[in-house]
């Protein structure tokens, strides 16, 4: 191999080496998979607040909306917007001891409750799925449309959570676990309700006796 052939030899190794890198580093940046994605999140604490909440019973609910909406261009042309939408919900119910007022009687080991507060809705874990999203020419899909979607199926939810056997079961429980956790410590407790809190409550179930006792938790409907 002369001088002219081990130059030209070297100069061809070198460009080529050059282009090889140069191809290499063009199609890595322009792959999406190899792209450095960055991601910044600020969490802020709005505040924090002490509650006594105990969850009673917990329940599962899927529900299928069909969202249809039609507005009419000029009276000529029906411009319509529809979609399914597919709901599931953890709803968990119980009560806020922070809303009962009771006093203590130590002489007679009594624990005198004045008035008892509701079962109510204490947390509702949702998800949703959107399906068939159909558009209009003018009549299309808003954030506020989404929005409003979804706060009508949670609300749906929170309505359904409310006239199943959940509040009725929570009320069992509650009653189950004071007459018990009074029983384990020789105490009892005397419901000294005022008729409005009475008719509020008979909604759900009626007290048992203070005894606590297995049988005072009945879970069959009426």
């Amino acid at each position: 191999m002369d001088a002219n052939t081990l130059f030209f030899f070297i100069i061809s190794l070198c460009i080529g080496g050059g282009l090889g890198a140069t191809g290499y580093y063009y199609f890595s940046n322009r792959n999406p998979k190899t792209a450095d994605t960055k991601l910044e999140a600020t969490v802020l604490v709005e505040r924090i607040e002490k509650v006594f909440k105990v969850v009673m019973a917990e329940g599962y609910f899927t529900e299928i909306y069909n969202y249809q909406d039609e507005k009419s261009i000029w009276n000529l042309i029906n411009d319509k917007k529809k979609a399914l939408i597919i709901a599931k919900a953890k709803v968990l119910v119980g009560y806020d001891f922070g809303k009962m007022r009771y006093h203590i009687s130590e002489v007679d080991k009594k624990m005198i409750i004045d008035f008892f507060p509701e079962p109510e809705i204490l947390s509702i874990d949702t998800d949703y799925k959107f399906y068939d999203i159909e558009q209009g020419w003018l009549n299309r899909f808003q954030s506020d449309d989404y929005t409003a979607i979804l706060n009508e199926a949670k609300q749906t939810m929170n309505d359904k959570a409310l006239q199943s056997d959940l509040p009725r079961i929570a009320t069992n429980q509650v009653q189950l676990m004071m007459f018990q956790l009074a029983s384990t410590m020789n105490w009892k407790i005397d419901l000294q309700l005022p008729d409005s809190n009475k008719k509020e409550l008979g909604h759900y179930s009626n007290y048992k006796p203070t005894d606590a006792g297995v049988d005072s938790l009945d879970l069959e409907t009426d």
